[in-house]
Parts: C-alpha cells; structure tokens; sequence
C-alpha cells in the first residue's frame, strides 16, 4: 500500500463528511453519548476549516486518489508544560485501511508541521471504550495522563 497524506481542502468536504459520518457511527456503537447525531456538517467543513478565521486545519491519506482517512487539529498551548501543541480533534481510518500504517503517517505528518510551527507535543482525547484507538495511540507512545480529567462547558453555558 502506498499511502500519500496531503493538506485538506475545501473540496474535500463531501469526503471528510462522509468518513466522519462513520466515525459518529463507531463511537455510537461503542457508547458515547456525544454520537447521537452528526453535527459536522459540510457547511460547518467549510466555515469553520475554510472561512475567514479557521478553527481547524487537517490531512486527508490516500492511496490512489481514494480516501483511507482523515485528522483534523488546531493550535493550543499547554502552560504546565510551556509549549506550544497540536490539539488532534479528529483522527479516522476506514476499516479496510486499519493497520497498513495510515494513521501513523497521518499522525507523523501532524507531528512534522508542529514541529515546523515550533510545537513540541501533540495532545489529544480517547474515548474510554474505544480500546482499539487507545492500542494505536499506545503503539505510537502515547501516554495517558493520570490524574487529568477532561471537562467541557458547551455552547449553553458559554
């Protein structure tokens, strides 16, 4: 398999869309309560990763032109640690991809242009129940962070 990764854009919305669709649809399978419907839209693509002030950016791998999967992150800082960082919002394989070495090449291309960016850490959230990605994160040398507990206040109380 040669897998070739390369910056998304705003024509690959249908695509993205439709890959993340199937992640919602896994992680539904799997129990999170936040899958309860598809809220990344392709308008929400195109606006929020291709508007005046993008919220993402991301990488789509293929192998022929055909997709195999996507990551999406943003920017941030960890102050514990004073860094700046790669938040990885968003990383699916399509099943007929998994374990052919598409997510480490999305995942080592994020680690190449934080690098470049002057980032020293990637940082990202697993859902619990889903032990297939925590394997693959552990693989790559991952680590959980004990003590951490992650909190949200959303759209209602912002």
């Amino acid at each position: 398999m040669t897998v070739t990764v390369r910056s998304l854009t705003a024509a690959d919305a249908d695509v993205v869309i439709a890959m993340n669709a199937a992640f919602v649809a896994h992680l539904a399978a799997l129990g999170d309560p936040d899958s309860d419907a598809q809220h990344f839209t392709r308008e929400k693509y195109l606006v929020d990763g291709f508007g005046a002030d993008p919220a993402f950016a991301g990488y789509i791998a293929e192998e022929g032109g055909a997709p195999l999967g996507y990551l999406l992150y943003c920017k941030g800082y960890n102050v514990d640690v004073a860094e700046r960082l790669f938040f990885i919002c968003d990383l699916w394989v399509a099943a007929s991809a998994r374990r052919k070495g598409v997510g480490r090449a999305l995942m080592a291309r994020c680690a190449a242009d934080c690098r470049a960016w002057g980032g020293q850490r990637l940082e990202w959230n697993v859902y619990q129940p889903n032990k297939m990605a925590s394997e693959f994160y552990r693989r790559l040398g991952g680590q959980v962070i004990d003590g951490l507990v992650v909190m949200t206040l959303g759209s209602d109380g912002v």
